[in-house]
C-alpha cells in the first residue's frame, strides 16, 4: 500500500495542531502497511519549515518518506482536472499545486493522507483519502 502524504498533514504535525497526534498515528499505521511518498509539490510546500534542504531530507528519511516525482500522466491529468474546476467556476482558492498533489496520489499511489476541504473528493472521486480514525 503506497500512501502519498499531502503538505496539509505535515503542517498539522509541524504546528502541533489539535489533530497532530492523530495524524502522527495515522501515518505510522500507514507506514506499517507500505510506503509513504511525497511529490515535488509537497516538498516545496513544506520547505519553509526547514533551515536547509538537507534538514528537510533528513526529516523525511527519519519518517520513512520517499520522494516520488510526478510522472507526465499525473501532471497532464492535474491540468485537465484544474481546467474543469475553473470552468465550473472554482475560485482561485485552490491552485494547480493542489491538483498536482491529487493527481500524483491517484496515479502513483493507493491513497492520499490529507486534510480534505472537499475539493479532493469532488474532483478526484476515485482517490482514497486517508484521515485519522
Amino acid at each position: 500500500m503506497i500512501t502519498a502524504v499531502d503538505s496539509s498533514v505535515f503542517w498539522t504535525v509541524f504546528n502541533d495542531e489539535t489533530s497532530a497526534v492523530d495524524w502522527s498515528r495515522t501515518l505510522l499505521d500507514a507506514s506499517r502497511e507500505g510506503e509513504l511518498t511525497i511529490c515535488e509539490v509537497v516538498f516545496a510546500e513544506i520547505a519553509p519549515a526547514f533551515d536547509s534542504r538537507q534538514k528537510a531530507l533528513d526529516m523525511l528519511q527519519r519518517l520513512g518518506v520517499r520522494f516520488d516525482p510526478l510522472n507526465d500522466e499525473a501532471a497532464f491529468e492535474a491540468g485537465c482536472v484544474f481546467k474543469a474546476y475553473r470552468h465550473e467556476g472554482g475560485p482561485r482558492r485552490h491552485m494547480i499545486p493542489d491538483f498536482l498533489i491529487g493527481s500524483h496520489a491517484l496515479r502513483q499511489s493507493d491513497q492520499l493522507a490529507a486534510v480534505d476541504r472537499g475539493y479532493l473528493r469532488r474532483y478526484f472521486p476515485k482517490l482514497k483519502i486517508l484521515t485519522p480514525g
